[in-house]
C-alpha cells in the first residue's frame, strides 16, 4: 500500500474539497468530560471533531515522499507468511527506490479499510451520537460505523467488508472497540490476515485535542502472538472535512491547517 500523500493524490485523478477553515470561532469538541462527583454517573468524553495523524510526518517539502514505517516492531507472523511478507516488503522498497512504486489498492483508489483508516493519514471526521460513533474519512469519502453497546455478531453472520463489524463500549474514559469480519484482501502494510482476525482498539483523549488509539490485532491462523501498536491523532479546531473522489480532474487546494501548539 502506498502510504505517502503525494502518490495517493497523483496516482489517479482526484477531486479535493479539502478541510477548509471555518471562519466562526468555536470551541474544540475534543474535550475530556469533567470529573464526576462521587456517586454521580460518569459522562463519556466527547471525541466529535476532525482528526489527523499527529505529529504530521508529512510536514515540509522534504517529507512529501515520506514512506511511513510499519508501526511498532511489526507483526510476528507464522511461516510461511513471515517469509512471504518479508519478500513483499523488500520488493516494495526496491521498487520505490527505483522510482517505480508498485500498483496497490491505494494507487487504485480502493478504500483503506481497517485498521489503516484509523491512521488518519488524511483527516477523519468523527461524529459521536447516541448508540453510534461514525468515522468519515476525507480520502475517498470512506465511512466506518462503530455501534455502542451492541453485541458482537457471530463471524458467520458478518458480511466481510473493508471495515468489518465494530462493537464498542466505554470503560471509564476509554472507548474499547472490537472489530471482526474485515475482508481478507484488505491489507495493512501488506500484512496478511485470515477471516478470523480480531482488531481491538482502546481510544482515549490524552490531552486537549490529542487522542491515542492502542490497536491490537489477533489472528490465530497467521500471527504467532498479538500485534499491538499505538497511533496518535490531533484535533484540527475550526476545520470542516470535504471529500476526495476519483472521478474529477486533480485539484489540490488544501487550506493550511489551524496551528496546534502541542
Amino acid at each position: 500500500m502506498v502510504l505517502h500523500k503525494f502518490t495517493m493524490l497523483t496516482a489517479v485523478a482526484l477531486s479535493l474539497g479539502a478541510c477548509a477553515a471555518v471562519s466562526a470561532k468555536a470551541p474544540s469538541p475534543a474535550q475530556a468530560a469533567p470529573a464526576a462527583a462521587s456517586g454521580d454517573q460518569v459522562t463519556e468524553p466527547n471525541i466529535t471533531g476532525v482528526w489527523e495523524i499527529y505529529p504530521d510526518p508529512f510536514a515540509g517539502d522534504e517529507n512529501t515522499f515520506l514512506e511511513l514505517p510499519v508501526p511498532g516492531d511489526g507483526p510476528k507472523l507464522k511461516e510461511p507468511y513471515a517469509t512471504q511478507w518479508k519478500k513483499l516488503r523488500d520488493e516494495r522498497d526496491a521498487l520505490i527506490k527505483a522510482g517505480t512504486p508498485r500498483v496497490d489498492p491505494s494507487t487504485q483508489c480502493m478504500p483503506e479499510g481497517m485498521p489503516m483508516i484509523m491512521g488518519a493519514i488524511f483527516p477523519l471526521e468523527i461524529l459521536q451520537t447516541p448508540g453510534q460513533i461514525t468515522v468519515l474519512a476525507e480520502f475517498l469519502t470512506q465511512t466506518r460505523r462503530i455501534y455502542l453497546d451492541k453485541p458482537m455478531r457471530e463471524l458467520d453472520d458478518i458480511n466481510p467488508s473493508f471495515y468489518g463489524f465494530s462493537s464498542a463500549k466505554w470503560e471509564g474514559d476509554t472507548l474499547v472497540v472490537t472489530t471482526k469480519g474485515v475482508k481478507e484482501d484488505t491489507h495493512f502494510f501488506e500484512i496478511p490476515h485470515s477471516r478470523e482476525m480480531v482488531i481491538t482498539e482502546r481510544m482515549r483523549l490524552t490531552g486537549p485535542d490529542l487522542m491515542e488509539n492502542v490497536i491490537t490485532i489477533e489472528d490465530p491462523v497467521m500471527l504467532e502472538e498479538p500485534y499491538t501498536f499505538t497511533t496518535a491523532t490531533g484535533a484540527i479546531p475550526n476545520m470542516k472535512c470535504w471529500n476526495i473522489t476519483a472521478s474529477e480532474p486533480t485539484r489540490f487546494s488544501r487550506s493550511p491547517k489551524t496551528a496546534r501548539s502541542k
